[in-house]
């Protein structure tokens, strides 16, 4: 059996160790690839051995998948064994862009060049950060694209993508910041109307402010079903006497116009008549 040790490349690894196994899982032989990345098992026979690389002797490449082989007698099997390259950690994380605070929930794509791979989606968790191994077909590295395809709640979507080269067995970090959502501000429409303020009421005549306004009791119905005012709520009506006696301010006015009208004429009579009899005492009688 001749072995023969590639990377995807078809570069030669040297120093990749190997065991070959028996049916019943017993070492049949072992050995490291040489300096051309070959090595050979002899004097085996015949039966069916599983063939199982230990190391591939790079830090950039894995070891291959265990694999059956039949030898036959006279008979010499060529394989040739190819090592992928380790694949790329990358590390993606979403941060607040006004404070740098990590946004958990944001869901991206991460896609290689061309045509090649598959498209892998990523969440971030509660960290704002999110993993995956990036598969690397080349030694020099394989281009992916990062493109947020769901923002976190509250946030812009950010559709600008990133590119970045995922190298074998290499870390790789992309930040991706995101702008909170403008919060909308509210424009009175035509139909809103600002209320006007109520002025406040003017005071009754005679009303002391700060004083509560008290409510006038009603009077109760007596059982002959007039109403009766209660000694608290209600002042008696003056009582109007039957004589003239009753008649006192502005009421007893015309009896004092007239008893005065009724002395001047009194006098003025007097008078006249005191006047008549000097004048007839003072006249000369006849035959004196």
């Amino acid at each position: 059996m001749k072995i023969l040790k590639k990377d995807p490349d078809g570069h030669v690894m040297p120093g990749a160790a190997f065991t070959l196994l028996d049916d019943v899982g017993k070492e049949a032989a072992s050995g490291r690839t040489n300096a051309e990345g070959r090595l050979a098992f002899e004097d085996l026979t015949s039966g069916v051995y599983r063939l199982k690389e230990i190391s591939s002797g790079s830090s950039l490449h894995t070891v291959a998948a265990d694999q059956d082989v039949i030898v036959t007698p006279g008979t010499v099997v060529p394989l040739t064994v190819i090592d992928a390259f380790k694949s790329a950690n990358l590390t993606v994380k979403k941060t607040d862009k006004s404070n740098g605070k990590p946004l958990p929930g944001a869901v991206l794509n991460v896609t290689p060049a061309g045509s090649s791979g598959k498209s892998v989606t990523v969440t971030t968790g509660r960290n704002g950060t999110a993993t995956v191994q990036l598969p690397v077909a080349t030694h020099t590295g394989t281009a992916y694209t990062v493109t947020e395809t769901k923002a976190p709640a509250g946030y812009e979507l950010d559709s600008a993508p990133v590119k970045i080269t995922a190298k074998p067995g290499a870390p790789e970090t992309v930040t991706l910041a995101d702008t909170p959502k403008l919060r909308p501000t509210h424009t009175p429409t035509p139909t809103e109307t600002t209320p006007t303020p109520t002025a406040p009421a003017k005071p009754a005549p005679g009303h002391t402010p700060g004083q509560q306004n008290q409510a006038t009791p009603r009077p109760e119905a007596t059982a002959s079903g007039a109403a009766t005012p209660t000694s608290s709520s209600t002042t008696p009506a003056p009582q109007l006497a039957t004589g003239s006696l009753a008649h006192t301010g502005a009421g007893s006015t015309p009896w004092l116009l007239a008893a005065t009208g009724v002395l001047l004429a009194g006098g003025a009579a007097v008078l006249i008549a005191a006047r008549r009899r000097r004048a007839q005492d003072a006249a000369p009688t006849d035959g004196g």
